[in-house]
């Protein structure tokens, strides 16, 4: 398996594991929703459905967010290789390795340290279209391209 399938797998099972907790907390807040009872204390009922509303709403953008990511990962390719950093992009620098797809943090593969990101991400945004030996500067510091896969 090459690098790129495992980083693809691994950002592929941290969505699924963030989609599940998501999921969980709505039906969470559901069940609540619907065994909140009316108590005599009439204002602190409302208050708390109030709450559970708001915490559904939330909740919903999280889901929301998180289905744009899985829908954004699943338009890269891991068999194909790039000339020039795009999305799908196995980034290796004279300071950091890449995979450019969703902005997973940091992930492993073939004992090397990768940082999933977006290419919506500021580092992402510089790194996009460049070839091997361009350099880009981030944060005051220079990274040159060595390899891309």
């Amino acid at each position: 398996m090459s690098v790129k399938q495992e980083l693809y797998q691994q950002c592929e099972a941290i969505l699924n594991q963030r989609l599940k907790t998501i999921q969980h907390t709505i039906a969470d807040i559901q069940h609540s929703l619907l065994s909140e009872t009316k108590s005599s204390a009439g204002d602190k009922h409302e208050t708390g459905r109030a709450m559970l509303q708001l915490e559904r709403e939330k909740a919903g953008q999280q889901l929301a967010e998180l289905q744009t990511q899985i829908k954004i990962l699943q338009k890269v390719n891991p068999e194909q290789s790039h000339q020039n950093v795009a999305l799908g992009s196995v980034v290796k620098t004279s300071v950091s390795n890449y995979f450019i797809s969703v902005s997973v943090g940091e992930i492993k593969a073939n004992n090397q340290s990768f940082y999933g990101i977006s290419a919506a991400t500021p580092i992402g945004k510089l790194l996009l279209s460049k070839r091997i030996g361009d350099t880009i500067t981030f944060r005051s510091q220079n990274f040159t391209i060595l390899e891309i896969e």
